[in-house]
This record gives structure tokens, sequence and C-alpha cells, in this order.
């Protein structure tokens, strides 16, 4: 059965072929993209792929955009949109870590309220919210990121609950590491203010541990987690959290449980070799 379906993000990556892909499938869908370039562009992909798609801008931190989108009616809202800031915790900029606070977290949160209300009156619909497998572990380096990821866990969990009863489904999907150029570019963020050499809190040794060891050399083909979004928008009775792929639920769960056992100098995180 067709659905109305809206997806944020959708100017590239995951966004984008979820969307183009669920339009090809006959759903109607409603694509946000944050400027009016990436409007044009995804036009004009969606006319190379033959496919009706409905691209609105939606950057979803600005109210007047949000205002103009909810009056859509749709069945389905993936709230893919994010952005990631790199950098030391004790030394990440303020302004840097507010910035990813108000997409991944305030941005979605009120694109969560705006839509809820005529989903539980209707009796029906479903919230899927892109979150990252950076909302069950914390990545040195981009903890900022993995922060806000860990909130949006914590309020769709919260959404979850609440809304038992009403008819609406609330989801997670949990990407891994794919080669989309969001963990890229978000990597590099902090080479535009960060100097190791001057870093009162960061060893120049430690940061080049992890420049060497960022685990973006063989980052996965995105086609995987496209496909998994669009099972997740179709299928009735999601399970609430989807982890993909799902080959990498031990690592994230012997990360998690290292947190419980780890001492002063421990590090948490583990690379996932030294599960073998």
């Amino acid at each position: 059965m067709s659905k109305r379906i809206l997806i944020t993000g959708a100017a590239s990556g995951f966004g984008k072929g979820a969307a183009l892909e669920l339009a090809r499938r006959g759903h109607t869908v409603t694509a946000g993209v944050q400027i009016a370039p990436q409007a044009t562009e995804l036009m004009a992909a969606a006319a190379d792929a033959e496919v009706d798609l409905h691209v609105i801008v939606l950057d979803i931190t600005d109210e007047d955009d949000r205002r103009s989108a909810f009056a859509n009616e749709i069945d389905v809202l993936i709230n893919n949109a994010g952005i990631m800031e790199a950098g030391p915790v004790a030394e990440i900029p303020m302004e840097r870590v507010r910035r990813n606070y108000e997409t991944n977290v305030f941005g979605t949160l009120a694109m969560i309220q705006g839509f809820a209300p005529q989903m539980v009156a209707r009796g029906s619909g479903k919230i899927v919210n892109v979150t990252s497998m950076g909302g069950l572990i914390t990545v040195p380096f981009v903890a900022t990121y993995t922060s806000t990821k860990h909130a949006l866990e914590s309020l769709t969990e919260g959404l979850k609950a609440e809304l038992a009863g009403t008819g609406v489904e609330v989801c997670t999907v949990n990407p891994g590491v794919y080669g989309t150029g969001f963990n890229d570019r978000g990597g590099e963020t902090m080479f535009r203010w960060f100097d190791p050499a001057t870093s009162t809190t960061v060893k120049p040794e430690l940061f080049q541990a992890f420049v060497d060891g960022a685990g973006l050399d063989d980052q996965l083909d995105p086609q995987g987690l496209v496909d998994a979004l669009v099972d997740v928008a179709e299928e009735e009775g999601s399970a609430f959290r989807n982890v993909v792929p799902a080959e990498i639920v031990p690592w994230i769960q012997a990360i998690q449980a290292n947190t419980w056992t780890a001492g002063q100098d421990d590090v948490l995180f583990l690379d996932p070799s030294q599960l073998a």
C-alpha cells in the first residue's frame, strides 16, 4: 500500500537514496533539503530516475521551513538530517557544540512535535529517527556528535513509551560507518581550529593514533543502509532499534560492557579487531 512519507536531509547520502527508491516504489515522498540549490539538484536526479518526488526546502532548524512542512499530511516521518562536528571534549568551541545540538537534537525534536499530533489524532503513523551506532557508544574525538545521538536515542525511547497504544510506531535506525562522505567531512571539521601541538588536553601521539586508526578506509556501501531505511518505512511493526549492519552489534555491546569495568586509565573504546 502506498504511503505518504517525508524524509529530511534528502540532498545526499542515505536520505537521497531512500527518497528516490521509495518514490520509485510508488510512495508519495516529500524530500526535504537544507538549501534551494540542493532542491534543484534533487529534482534533476528525480527526473533522471523517472520518479515523481516532491522536493521542498526544509532546514529543520528554521521555524518557517518547519511550519510549511507541517502542512503536509504524512504516514511516515524519517528524521535523517544531521551534521557532525569533531574535536576533543575539553577544547571544542561551544558554538560548534551548539550547532550540532541545534540540528541533531532540537531540530529533530521540533519535527517530531510538529507531526506527532496529526498521527496520534489519526491513530496511525510512524516516526523513524536515524541516529547512529554513535547513539549507543562514544567515539573519541567525535563525542560531541555521538552525544547528540545519545540524546536522540533517549528522546526516542521516551517517545515510544509515551505514544504506546496510540497507533503510532516509533523506531530508530542506527547506521555503522558508511561511505557517504558524511564521516569524512565531519571528521575534517576539527582541523579548522584544533592544533594538537598546542593542545592542553590531548597528547600529540594520542591524536595521531586517532587519525591513523580513524576507521574511514573501509567504509561500507551506503546502499545497505538505504535498503534498511526503505524496509523500515514500508513495513508494519518494526523492531524498535535497527542497527545496520547487524554484524557490528557484538562490538557495540562489548564497548557498552567495557564502561562497567574500566578503571581510571583504561580506554573505553575498543577497536573491532580487539574482539577477534
